[in-house]
């Protein structure tokens, strides 16, 4: 009789032990899945954090990185402006974003030295209905609409915000006058 009692006693601790288990999992398993979700729909319909290197940006962006905020709002219920800083997905090569800054959006007669390190050859191209003229804050070494030509604004990802590093930078980036 008292075997079956401590039987019954290991059996009844080990079923409340795997209840406990399987319900803390069950809540670790939801919690997970609201936390993917909340990242989802922030980076994908708010905004997300942009890595930028490289001198093409110079001096605006230091060439040896920045971790910039770019939100997503704007690019729906407003066209870019001349001046903001957006990151586009490369017509080039659709697995990099490069940041750019606006120069001419669409009607705008933009003139441009084709290639300023080899020759001084300008050309002058009418931005179409739908795209945006990009370039680099520094041209010499910069590829931008000077080489693949008007970005569709389909391809902007989103507009540049704030810079968060290095941090003796950290502050808004907003449009300049061009």
């Amino acid at each position: 009789m008292l075997s079956r009692l401590k039987q019954s006693a290991m059996v009844s601790l080990s079923s409340s032990f795997w209840t406990t288990a399987s319900r803390e999992a069950m809540k670790s398993g939801v919690f997970i899945a609201k936390l993917y979700c909340f990242l989802h729909v922030t980076t994908n319909y708010l905004g997300f954090m942009a890595y930028a290197y490289g001198p093409s940006m110079t001096p605006t962006l230091h060439p040896s990185g920045n971790v910039l905020l770019a939100e997503r709002i704007s690019k729906r219920y407003q066209k870019p402006s001349r001046g903001d800083i957006v990151v586009i997905r490369s017509p080039e090569n659709p697995n990099k974003t490069p940041i750019k800054r606006v120069i001419g959006i669409e009607g705008d007669c933009i003139s441009f030295v084709v290639d300023p390190v080899k020759s001084d050859k300008s050309q002058t191209i009418v931005v179409p209905k739908g795209h945006v003229f990009v370039q680099g804050d520094y041209t010499h070494n910069s590829r931008d609409s000077r080489t693949f030509g008007p970005v569709p604004c389909g391809l902007i990802q989103g507009r540049v915000l704030w810079r968060v590093w290095p941090f003796q930078d950290f502050g808004p980036l907003g449009p300049t006058r061009t």
